[in-house]
C-alpha cells in the first residue's frame, strides 16, 4: 500500500516539475532541481526507514564517526593552516571581483598608477625618488634576504614602468 502512495507522490512531483520547468527562469530551474533532489533523498530515506532497510546506513554512519574520531587530532593540528588557506581564498576571490571593474593596462602588466602605489610614491616623482624608493624596498624584500620573489618582481616591474626602460 505504501508503494502505491509513493508512486503516486512521485508522479505528482514529476508533473509539477515539468510544469515548473516550462515557466521558470534558469535560476529558478536550478532551485527547483535542488528541491527535487533533496525531496527524493528524503522520500527514499523515509521509504527505507518504513520498510526497515536502514541498517546499512547506520553501519556507514558508525564507520564515519569512527573515522572522524581518528582524524580529529590531524585536523586540529592543521586547522590554522586550513583557516589561513581559506582566508587567502576568500581574499583572492574578493580581489578578483573588485578588479573585474578595473581597466587592464595595454601591455597586460601594471599601470603607472599601480606602479606609483607599489613604490609608495606620489604621481610625478623624479627619477632619483623612484630609484631611491626601489632600492629601499628591495633591501627589505629581496629574495636573498628571505623576501618574496613575487614582491621583488612587482617592485622591479614598477621601476621599469616608471623609468620607461
Amino acid at each position: 500500500m505504501i508503494r502505491v502512495y509513493l508512486v503516486l507522490l512521485l508522479i505528482v512531483i514529476a508533473i509539477y516539475a515539468l510544469w515548473a520547468f516550462q515557466r521558470a527562469s534558469p535560476e529558478n530551474v536550478a532551485r527547483i532541481i535542488r528541491i527535487l533532489f533533496f525531496s527524493l533523498i528524503g522520500l527514499g530515506l523515509l521509504y527505507l526507514g518504513v520498510t526497515g532497510h536502514l541498517n546499512w546506513l547506520f553501519a556507514l554512519l558508525g564507520i564515519f564517526v569512527a573515522f572522524a574520531a581518528r582524524m580529529l587530532p590531524v585536523l586540529l593540528r592543521y586547522a590554522p593552516y586550513l583557516h589561513r588557506l581559506w582566508l587567502d581564498f576568500i581574499a583572492s576571490k574578493q580581489q578578483s571581483s573588485q578588479r573585474q571593474g578595473e581597466r587592464p593596462s595595454p601591455k597586460g602588466g601594471m599601470t603607472k598608477e599601480e606602479a606609483y602605489e607599489v613604490l609608495g610614491l606620489k604621481p610625478g616623482a623624479t627619477e632619483q625618488e623612484i630609484i631611491a624608493a626601489h632600492r629601499k624596498l628591495m633591501q627589505k624584500i629581496h629574495p636573498d634576504r628571505g623576501g618574496s620573489d613575487y614582491l621583488a618582481a612587482k617592485i622591479n616591474s614598477a621601476k621599469k614602468i616608471l623609468l620607461n626602460k
